[in-house]
């Protein structure tokens, strides 16, 4: 494998392992230990594993490993560990890292169940948390301090899609040796740099667009060798979190059309935003692509112009009308996934973002017309004139 190779390229031959039999699609090892040679092997490997030895699957496995390698090389990291879910992952990242007294900064604008994990999780066990716009450098530095131990966010946020400066950030966090945490899933492996931009943990839900057919759970975090493996790892296979090696199979599978299906997705979602923007049933089109959006001149520099898979509708006439349009819609499907090749479409207020008080959602502009929308493999014109007619009945 060649550090110098493209990520198309790494996302197809990276952390490659052939059995004796050489076989050309990466092998599943469904197995939940090893066999040693003698006792003396054995006792070796509980001191200390070599990088092609393994003990116990939620330690690690063959092809959990190449998965792991993979991904790591395609984000520009030195390793990576692979959870069971992106929840899993997030858990991990965090909670790995932080004990009792330590100071965390946060985004405010997340996903449900990360805001959980902050919220009630971390803060229960005596770790102090700080919220902030995520987008207002001047709040990020008023509320960084000089014990901050890490901070957490949202790279694009979780339905607004606002796009979140890592390199500022990174920067005010690294001033006080804190550890700069990015949730990178709305941005994608193919569009992001931030390991690049200053993040020193990465972490994806698996789920999405690395698997992107709707078929397994799966997470993944990335970071330095220390990191992941003198921190994450006693985390995380003491506590249970580890991929299995058949999901980790198809995140491999995955990982090789990753970049055509994100592209071609990204392609239509752009269109989709443009064609949308100013329709008369909307109060409001959120797309990083569109030149109205707030962090437009971010994405260009910080995501190469692409304004991702994902575009939000604020529909006119609250929750009703969201309803209407949903239930109109023949082509997207009702569901709360995101990044899949086939198009989804999400109410956030009663269902990602369900357990937010009503304050929290007005807080972050998560309206009851709302509507998350999350752009497949479709035709584009099906697609828009779908959702268009949509729009018309949403109105009714």
């Amino acid at each position: 494998m060649s550090e110098s190779w493209n990520k198309r390229t790494q996302a197809v031959h990276g952390g490659i392992r052939r059995s004796q039999y050489n076989e050309v699609s990466e092998a599943i090892f469904l197995t939940q230990g090893f066999v040693y040679e003698n006792a003396e092997q054995a006792e070796a490997r509980f001191i200390e594993t070599g990088p092609d030895e393994f003990i116990y699957a939620r330690y690690g496995n063959p092809t959990v490993s190449m998965f792991e390698q993979r991904i790591a090389a395609l984000e520009g990291g030195e390793d990576a560990f692979a959870a069971a879910s992106g929840m899993a992952a997030v858990n991990g990242a965090l909670t790995s890292i932080l004990k009792a007294g330590d100071h965390v900064v946060s985004a405010k604008a997340l996903f449900g169940s990360c805001l959980y994990i902050l919220e009630n999780i971390l803060t229960r066990y005596g770790v102090e948390v700080t919220f902030v716009d995520g987008t207002d450098m001047d709040a990020w530095k008023a509320a960084i301090r000089p014990d901050t131990k890490a901070v957490f966010f949202e790279s694009m946020s979780n339905p607004t899609l606002e796009v979140i400066d890592i390199e500022a950030v990174a920067e005010l966090a690294h001033s006080v040796g804190a550890l700069v945490v990015v949730d990178n899933v709305f941005s994608t492996p193919v569009f992001s740099r931030a390991i690049e931009q200053g993040a020193d943990v990465v972490v994806y839900s698996a789920t999405k667009h690395i698997d992107g057919q709707g078929r397994a759970l799966g997470g993944v975090v990335i970071g330095t060798k220390d990191f992941i493996r003198g921190t994450l790892e006693p985390y995380m296979k003491h506590t249970g979190g580890a991929l299995s090696p058949f999901n980790a199979w198809i995140m491999l599978k995955g990982l090789e059309t990753m970049a055509l299906r994100v592209n071609a997705q990204a392609e239509t979602a752009q269109t989709v935003a443009e064609a949308l923007e100013g329709h008369a049933a909307l109060e409001r089109t959120l797309y990083p692509g569109l030149k109205t959006h707030a962090q437009n001149a971010l994405v260009q520099t910080q995501l190469g112009g692409k304004g991702g898979t994902v575009l939000s509708l604020d529909i006119k006439g609250g929750k009703d009308a969201a309803f209407a349009f949903l239930n109109a819609l023949t082509i997207p499907v009702i569901s709360n996934n995101l990044g899949d090749a086939k198009s989804i479409a999400t109410h956030p207020a009663t269902t990602t973002h369900q357990r937010l008080s009503d304050e929290q959602k007005d807080e972050l502009g998560i309206t009851p017309g709302l509507i998350r929308l999350s752009i497949g493999l479709e035709d584009a014109g099906d697609l828009l004139a779908d959702i268009s007619r949509a729009l018309d009945v949403s109105q009714q």
